[in-house]
C-alpha cells in the first residue's frame, strides 16, 4: 500500500490507485517531451527558412532543402546585400502580364513590362511565363530567375509583388481587363490609351508581351531602365548560374571556343517553312507541324524563295563552309548552343567532319547535373545563354531572339566579337561556289569582305521610320546604355570598326 500527502493530510492508497498515479505521471513526462521536440523542430525550420531567404544555397549540406547538388567554388555572402530605398508613389493599378515565346523573347518582354509599369506608376505582378508554346515548358518565373533579387533590385523604380491581392482574385468574382497592347507602341500610347483604363478596371492583364514597346524614340531614362532590368535585375537562379558557370569552366579548360547558335531546329524550320537540304518526308513533316499550330499564321511557304531572301537559318553543311571561309581551322573548339538539331546527329556529320572539336552541354555534363533541367527547354536555353555570352566569339546562324539578346549582352560587356552572318549574301555565294562558278579562294575573300563591319563592333542602331519591324532591335544594340552622356557619338562613330584580318591566327580564326 502506497502513502501519499494531500490537502487532507497523509492518505493511504490502494495498489490500483498507486498504479493510476504512476501512469498519469508517465503520460505527463511523455507529453512534455513531445512538446519540447515539436518546439525544437519548429525553431530549426525557422532557421532554415531564414537561411533560404537570404541565400537559397546557404544550407547546401542539408538534404531535402535544395533542388540539386552543384558544387560552387564562389564564397557565399555572410549577410544579405543592403536594399536600395523603395520608391514612394501612389500606384495607379496592378499590371499582370503573361509572356509569350521562348526564353529570350520573354526576357526582353519582361524588361519592357517593367518599363511600362514604371512609366504608368503601376504595381507589377511577377510575370507569368509561356507554358503553351511549341516547347511546352512548365517552368515558372522563379524556376529560371531569382525572383527575390528581381523584386528587391528594382524597388527604387517600381513596386513588384508575387501575386495579386485576394480582393482581385476570381474567388471574389473579380475579372480584370485582358488585352494585348498594340505592338511597337511608344510612351504616348500607354499614357493616353492604357493609363485611363486603370481608372475603371484597376487590374489589366496583358496576355501578349512580345515587341509591345518601340525600339527608338522614347526617353533615354526609359531606355536605360530596360537595360537595368536586362543586365542587372534578371539574374538566373543560383542553380542555373552554378551549373552554367561549371559548364563554362569545363569548356575554357580546353581552350578558347566559339559558341555557335545553330538554329537548325524543328520548330524554327517548321515556322519559317525552310526545307533546304531536307528530304521530301522531312519537308512534309515540317509542313504538318506548321499547320498544327494555329498561331503560326503563314502556312503555304515556298522554301527557296524564303532562303533567297536570307530568311532561313543556315544548314549545318552550309555553316561548315562559312566557318572555313572565315578562317576557322579544324582545331577550333565549337560549342553548339541549341536544342535538338533536326535530323539528329547525322545532320551534324559534315560540320563535325570539318570541326571535330564540337561539344554540347549533354557531352560535358553528367546525367545527374542535367536531371532537373531536362524537359525544361527554357532552363536548358539559360545554360546556352550563359555559355554564349562568355564565349570568345559568338556566331548565330539565324537572327532570332536568342541571337539578338546575346549580341546585346556581348556589346554591353565590352563589344565582344559577334559575327552577324549576312545570310542573303551568303546564300548567293554558297550557290555560286557549289555550282562551280566561284572558286574557293574567291568564295573565301567574298565571305570575309561581306562581314568586315558585322562583328558586333560599336555602331549606331539603324532606324527606319514607320517600319519598326525592319529596324535594328533595341536589345541587340542598346546603345543608350553604353555611356553616361545622352550622346555616344565618340563611342559609336564611323571610325570605330573592326576589320577581319586576311591572315587568320590558328587559335580561333579571327582576332
Amino acid at each position: 500500500m502506497e502513502v501519499v500527502r494531500s490537502d487532507r493530510g497523509i492518505e493511504k492508497l490502494t495498489p490500483l490507485q498507486g498504479q493510476m498515479i504512476q501512469r498519469t505521471r508517465r503520460i505527463q513526462v511523455w507529453f512534455i517531451r513531445v512538446c519540447s521536440s515539436i518546439l525544437v523542430w519548429a525553431c530549426l525550420f525557422q532557421i532554415v527558412s531564414v537561411g533560404e531567404l537570404w541565400h537559397p544555397r546557404l544550407l547546401t549540406g542539408l538534404a531535402g532543402f535544395t533542388k540539386m547538388s552543384v558544387r560552387v567554388e564562389d564564397s557565399l555572402p555572410s549577410s544579405p546585400p543592403s536594399l536600395v530605398p523603395a520608391r514612394n508613389y501612389t500606384s495607379n493599378g496592378f499590371l499582370k502580364v503573361s509572356c509569350n515565346g521562348g526564353l529570350n523573347q520573354m526576357r526582353a518582354a519582361i524588361c519592357d513590362m517593367v518599363t511600362i509599369a514604371r512609366l504608368l506608376n503601376l504595381t507589377l505582378v511577377v510575370p507569368e511565363l509561356d507554358k503553351t508554346s511549341f516547347w511546352a515548358d512548365h517552368s515558372n518565373f522563379e524556376d529560371i530567375f531569382d525572383v527575390r533579387h528581381f523584386i528587391d533590385s528594382l524597388r527604387d523604380e517600381v513596386r513588384i509583388i508575387k501575386r495579386l491581392p485576394k480582393r482581385f482574385s476570381g474567388r471574389y468574382q473579380y475579372q480584370p481587363l485582358i488585352m494585348p497592347p498594340v505592338s511597337w507602341s511608344n510612351e504616348k500610347y500607354y499614357l493616353q490609351q492604357i493609363l485611363p483604363l486603370f481608372n475603371k478596371h484597376r487590374v489589366i492583364h496583358f496576355n501578349k508581351t512580345d515587341a509591345r514597346l518601340v525600339n527608338n524614340g522614347i526617353p533615354i531614362e526609359l531606355q536605360r531602365l530596360r537595360c537595368r532590368v536586362n543586365f542587372q535585375a534578371l539574374k538566373f537562379t543560383h542553380e542555373i548560374e552554378a551549373l552554367g558557370n561549371k559548364l563554362v569552366r569545363i569548356i575554357q579548360e580546353k581552350g578558347s571556343y566559339v559558341a555557335l547558335h545553330l538554329r537548325y531546329e524543328m520548330d524554327m524550320l517548321a515556322f519559317s517553312g525552310c526545307t533546304h537540304g531536307c528530304t521530301e518526308e522531312e519537308a512534309e513533316e515540317l509542313k504538318r507541324l506548321r499547320y498544327a499550330f494555329p498561331r503560326w499564321r503563314e502556312k503555304e511557304i515556298v522554301s527557296e524563295e524564303r532562303r533567297s531572301q536570307g530568311l532561313c537559318p543556315l544548314t549545318p553543311e552550309e555553316t561548315a563552309l562559312i566557318l572555313q571561309a572565315l578562317g576557322f581551322v579544324n582545331t577550333t573548339q565549337i560549342y553548339i548552343a541549341s536544342g535538338e538539331i533536326f535530323g539528329s546527329e547525322w545532320r551534324l556529320a559534315a560540320l563535325r567532319s570539318a570541326f571535330p572539336r564540337i561539344v554540347k552541354k549533354e557531352m560535358l555534363l553528367g546525367p545527374e547535373d542535367l536531371r532537373l533541367f531536362r524537359n525544361h527547354s527554357s532552363q536548358m536555353a539559360a545554360l546556352d545563354f550563359m555559355v554564349s555570352v562568355a564565349s570568345n566569339i559568338f556566331i548565330p546562324t539565324y537572327d532570332g531572339n536568342m541571337a539578338r539578346v546575346v549580341e546585346g549582352h556581348r556589346r554591353y560587356l565590352g563589344f565582344r566579337k559577334t559575327i552577324q552572318l549576312d545570310r542573303k549574301r551568303l546564300v548567293e555565294l554558297l550557290d555560286l561556289h557549289q555550282n562551280g562558278t566561284l572558286s574557293w579562294d574567291k568564295f573565301t575573300v567574298a565571305v570575309r569582305l561581306a562581314h568586315e563591319r558585322r562583328m558586333g563592333q560599336p555602331a549606331h542602331r539603324r532606324i527606319i521610320a514607320n517600319k519598326p519591324k525592319e529596324e535594328d532591335y533595341f536589345y541587340a544594340n542598346p546603345q543608350e546604355c553604353f555611356c553616361e552622356s545622352t550622346s555616344c557619338d565618340d563611342l559609336l562613330g564611323p571610325g570605330n570598326t573592326t576589320i577581319v584580318e586576311p591572315d587568320m591566327p590558328p587559335k580561333l580564326g579571327l582576332t
